[in-house]
């Protein structure tokens, strides 16, 4: 009974250890490739937008291995991420407010997977800024 409740613990700290050292990269170029291999030689799976976080699994050489808000998986060049603070909807249709709180005017809506940057925060709320330059506030429970 000892061996497994110190097997159970052990196990917890190294899968809390791993989920901790997740590093969260923004893309910081106007669109960038992302691939099915660490190399320029592997095919483009699909292609993101400026701000767009991603959570970096592993590096090889110059190449980041990461998932995305969806739990899709694929690899980004290093020189076209940085570590920015950014957030991508995850909900379908959002109110992006002129202040932090929903008795503020709504400046825009916003549709599932566009990314921004993250600016302030206020309690449930972050202030963003899209590529374009579009400002607002949105609730934290609306982004990833």
């Amino acid at each position: 009974m000892a061996k497994r409740c110190i097997l159970a613990i052990l196990l917890t700290f190294f899968l809390g250890v791993g989920a901790a050292t997740a590093q969260r990269m923004t893309v910081d170029v106007s669109t960038a490739n992302i691939r099915s291999g660490p190399g320029t030689n592997y095919d483009v799976l699909w292609k993101v937008e400026r701000y767009h976080p991603i959570e970096v699994i592993r590096k090889s050489g110059n190449w980041y291995y990461f998932r995305d808000f969806e739990g899709d998986k694929g690899w980004v060049y290093d020189d076209l991420v940085k570590k920015v603070s950014s957030v991508i909807v995850v909900k379908d249709k959002c109110n992006v407010r002129s202040g932090p709180g929903t008795d503020n005017d709504i400046v825009f809506t916003v549709e599932r997977g566009v990314p921004f940057k993250a600016m302030d925060r206020k309690g449930n709320w972050i202030r963003i800024q899209h590529a374009d330059g579009d400002k607002g506030w949105i609730h934290k429970m609306l982004v990833w």
